[in-house]
């Protein structure tokens, strides 16, 4: 059954959470915008260029990093300003106001960190933000995800992960923290013996919890996607890497025992390599299409993005009946990728979600199942114009 194939008496109700409006000043093309939504899916179309990629970037800073495109704070200004970028955005939690701001701080707007207030309070770490809100998103800079790195595909997993932990944010930008710190000392050849043991005990307490926090999360992922039965792929999740090892054949404290002692052994080999040769920093997320029984990097482009999607949709669906957080979805130019097939499974599986999901295109065309059941939103030289 196609989204056009609903009657209004078998569709789902519409969501309850959601943005309800949104206000840029100084961010990328925008210089002052704001529009005002209702609760359903936004379909935002219009010409390349129009600044449609640039609102859902505003929107995946709702939660912990830099955003979709992962750009220094101070790219993030429109060039025509010297004036600090800000954002804000008021949601509706089931009936309740939540408002959310975020941008350079205008007392030190040279600076590279941001300045975030809920509902009018400044909030001392980004990591706050996941407890109150989840934005999952599939941009087509995540095109080649599956072919490149694994830096990539542990960044695609840590975001999912400040769903469900919103700790995970604050352990994991710790750890990176004090690996450099580590690196440093031991670049230096003299350093004092407690201080390197007291940042390997950070690396191993935070080390252990990252790793277990993903391991939860790739399992209950995967468990759910083999469950699905739909016209994507059950996609097949495993993170591999020596903490997971570690965490599969013995105790947390025996992990931690071991992760503590395999640092203190290899320090000279990290002083010569430059770089740290255990943690979950160097853990990687394998993919595998289970109906062709291979990984997903042998396959072909176009199962590798229904890949995505689907591990996409399962993440955004369970952070939708597991956490408190309101869950957004953000589908950047993924539609026109996608056959007819495809699309309609796309866009009935968002009805069926009850979540705000947020889709650009340049052809509106290829939306048109959605009429009646979305906002559309067109940006034409400027100009917001409104279909519903």
């Amino acid at each position: 059954m196609t989204a056009t194939q609903f009657s209004m008496a078998q569709l789902p109700l519409s969501p309850t959470r959601g943005v309800e409006r949104i206000s840029l000043s100084h961010f990328r093309c925008y210089e002052i915008f704001s529009v005002s939504l209702d609760l359903r899916p936004v379909v935002l179309t219009g010409p390349n260029g129009a600044g449609k990629t640039n609102l859902l970037e505003a929107l995946s800073f709702l939660i912990p990093g830099r955003g979709l495109r992962r750009a220094r704070l101070s790219e993030v200004r429109n060039q025509n300003s010297s004036a600090p970028w800000a954002i804000s955005i008021t949601l509706n939690d089931e009936g309740e106001p939540l408002q959310i701001g975020t941008g350079l701080d205008p007392e030190v707007p040279e600076s590279e960190k941001r300045l975030t207030k809920i509902n009018g309070e400044k909030i001392k770490s980004q990591s706050t933000l996941a407890e109150w809100v989840s934005v999952v998103w599939l941009i087509p800079q995540m095109d080649r995800l599956l072919l490149e790195g694994a830096q990539g595909r542990r960044r695609f997993l840590d975001r999912l992960v400040y769903g469900f932990d919103p700790s995970h944010a604050q352990r994991l930008s710790r750890y990176e923290q004090v690996l450099k710190e580590r690196g440093l000392l031991l670049r230096q050849g003299r350093f004092d013996r407690y201080w390197i043991e007291g940042l390997e005990e950070t690396l191993v307490n935070d080390g252990i919890a990252i790793t277990a926090s993903r391991r939860e999360v790739v399992g209950q992922l995967s468990s759910f996607l083999k469950s699905q039965n739909n016209a994507f792929p059950q996609a097949d999740l495993t993170l591999e890497g020596d903490p997971e090892k570690l965490l599969q054949t013995r105790s947390l404290l025996e992990a931690e025992e071991e992760m503590r002692r395999l640092l203190a052994a290899h320090r000279e080999q990290d002083r010569m390599t430059g770089r740290t040769s255990f943690g979950p920093h160097r853990s990687d997320l394998f993919v595998r299409h289970p109906e062709k029984n291979q990984p997903a990097a042998l396959c072909s482009t176009g199962e590798q993005k229904a890949l995505l999607l689907s591990i996409v949709m399962g993440a955004a669906h369970l952070l939708s009946i597991r956490t408190g957080a309101i869950p957004l979805l953000l589908l950047d130019e993924v539609v026109a990728h996608l056959d007819k097939t495809y699309r309609s499974a796309l866009f009935d599986a968002i009805l069926k979600l009850r979540i705000q999901a947020w889709l650009t295109g340049t052809d509106v065309s290829l939306f048109e199942e959605l009429e009646g059941h979305a906002q559309f939103l067109s940006l034409k030289e400027a100009r917001l114009v409104s279909k519903t």
